[in-house]
């Protein structure tokens, strides 16, 4: 069936994958119109949760869904299974000519797929699997990699959101960006938050919300002059006294965040290099373990 055609009407969807992407996925396309036919699920919180999401689709294993899907097969697996996903599935005969394979990797693009066609489809937003996500979709980026653009930027438009265009060979660095930005953040803020506790704060997220909220505000919109903190002023005494303090386990991370911090302060002329000095010495001597 020519590609046009798929685009004048309604796409027969399959689902491979109902974790908490691929299920949330569904129901949005679900939403804007599009039948999904079929999901794979294999725990039972997966199938719990297409029950929920994607009530209209059949729970079938991998290939049935391949097969059922006439249109566009979404694939939502682990980036290190997705290969071997795809050729599985194509050496079982399960896809069709025309389907269209789409993959949620934020690291993988077209390569992966090999002969098949398809697309690198990936949404800039952390998922639980909980209905509120399909709130989270409307105006999102997504990280797109494509040969046929136009049919991306629809399936894009109809989950409510903006294409971002991938380079294939870019596709590791966006990907390692999202989860240094996003991953990192939930650990940084739950080692902040495990350190009120243990200086006696009852509910860390009532200190933390506004300070973190302003921060990421401010990083967002100014970059580097959103700097502030004993690190971007070049207070040695002060980080010296909060290496001695935290936890042996939480050292290493607040050492190579502050290089890091001190570095780009340098760099965007918020510390002098002068003024550096002594900080340096102070990050360069502490060792895991040991008072710096």
């Amino acid at each position: 069936m020519p590609r046009a055609a798929k685009r004048a009407r309604p796409l027969v969807v399959g689902v491979v994958g109902a974790g908490r992407v691929g299920a949330v996925l569904g129901a949005a396309l679900a939403d804007a119109g599009h039948r999904v036919v079929a999901a794979a699920a294999v725990s039972a919180a997966s199938r719990e949760r297409a029950q929920r999401l994607l009530p209209g689709a059949a729970i079938r294993p991998a290939d049935e869904v391949a097969r059922a899907a006439t249109d566009l097969l979404l694939l939502a697996v682990p980036d290190d299974h997705l290969g071997a996903v795809v050729s599985g599935l194509a050496a079982t005969g399960a896809l069709h000519p025309g389907t269209v394979v789409a993959h949620t990797s934020g690291a993988h693009g077209l390569a992966v797929l090999g002969d098949v066609d398809g697309l690198a489809l990936h949404p800039a937003m952390t998922f639980t699997g909980a209905d509120a996500d399909l709130d989270r979709l409307p105006g999102i980026a997504w990280g797109v990699t494509a040969r046929d653009r136009a049919f991306a930027a629809r399936l894009v438009t109809d989950l409510g959101g903006v294409p971002e265009w991938i380079a294939e060979p870019a596709r590791p660095l966006y990907h390692a960006a999202l989860a240094h930005g996003a991953n990192h953040l939930v650990t940084l803020v739950n080692e902040a938050a495990d350190q009120l506790r243990a200086a006696g704060v009852e509910r860390p997220a009532t200190v933390l919300s506004p300070l973190l909220h302003a921060a990421l505000d401010n990083a967002l919109s100014l970059g580097d002059a959103a700097l502030t903190g004993p690190v971007s002023r070049g207070d040695a005494g002060t980080v010296g006294k909060h290496l001695r303090h935290l936890a042996p386990e939480s050292v290493p991370a607040y050492l190579a965040l502050a290089r890091r911090t001190a570095d780009r302060a340098i760099a965007a002329g918020r510390l002098r290099p002068q003024d550096a000095a002594l900080l340096m010495d102070v990050l360069a001597q502490a060792t895991v373990g040991s008072p710096a």
